[in-house]
């Protein structure tokens, strides 16, 4: 009885290809609707993919054409195909701006865009117009199910983009110590850091950087700049202290500063 059902099941198997190839091949549009819908349903959207691409031009301007333009895109999601998945989501909304699929089809089209998003230090476009699509969302629907959840994302894409430009930052903090005109790029850069993100996680590293930077640019400045420069670095001293008091860079930032009070001691005489 045991070997009986192994047998079963691949005779179901079979059987379920051979009406997939036939219908995918021939030429009825309402067969294949059929079975896209009940591949669909099942959760086998590799099939229904396929078959919804084949009729959905056919469906345009018919009254099922809105269920098989959302199916179709879904199906592209449910199948990490995350390009075309935002494309047919943005077509869908275009086509249905009324639909009762909108808000779903406005998510999902964005969470595709999220999900196409890489790592922080490769290039942001998709991260942008995930935001983008993601912010537009959050405005439009305020009273969504997917509301929080588009926050969340949203939140995490723009760490992710303030991780990059930190990144950068430092980057040229560090190339600094051997070319110190580029001291004076990496305090801009940081400077802009801490103006346009003033929520940021990375905003207290941006201080400190700051503070290392200007505490190089100073130390290996000509004489007729030096002291200028000792003392920006220690303004940068005191605004990292005054922000973050507790600051975890505390032992660095406090080490800087007695290098900064040495240096400033044949000013004083």
């Amino acid at each position: 009885m045991r070997a009986f059902f192994p047998v079963l099941f691949s005779l179901f198997i079979v059987s379920s290809c051979n009406e997939y190839q036939k219908v995918l091949k021939n030429d009825d549009t309402k067969a294949k609707y059929d079975l896209a819908e009940k591949y669909y349903d099942a959760g086998d959207y590799k099939r229904a993919k396929r078959l919804f691409e084949q009729i959905a031009p056919k469906y345009v301007g018919k009254p099922q054409g809105e269920r098989v333009a959302f199916f179709f895109a879904d199906s592209y999601f449910k199948t990490d195909d995350f390009y075309l998945a935002g494309y047919q989501f943005e077509r869908f909304v275009k086509s249905y701006p009324k639909s009762d699929k909108i808000q779903e089809a406005s998510f999902l089209g964005a969470k595709s865009y999220y999900e196409l998003s890489p790592r922080y230090s490769l290039d942001q476009t998709d991260t942008d117009k995930a935001l983008s699509k993601l912010q537009v969302f959050i405005n439009s629907y305020p009273e969504s199910e997917y509301f929080d959840e588009a926050n969340q994302m949203a939140q995490e894409l723009t760490t992710k983009k303030e991780k990059k430009q930190i990144e950068i930052a430092k980057q040229f903090a560090k190339l600094g110590e051997f070319n110190y005109p580029i001291l004076i790029s990496a305090m801009t850069a940081l400077d802009n850091f801490i103006s346009e993100n003033p929520g940021s996680i990375y905003r207290e590293e941006a201080f400190f950087y700051k503070l290392k930077a200007a505490t190089d640019l100073a130390l290996n400045s000509t004489e007729n700049k030096k002291k200028e420069r000792l003392e920006e670095a220690i303004s940068a001293y005191n605004v990292l202290k005054k922000s973050y008091p507790e600051t975890t860079f505390a032992k660095d930032a406090d080490r800087l500063f007695e290098t900064l009070q040495r240096e400033m001691q044949q000013y004083s005489k």
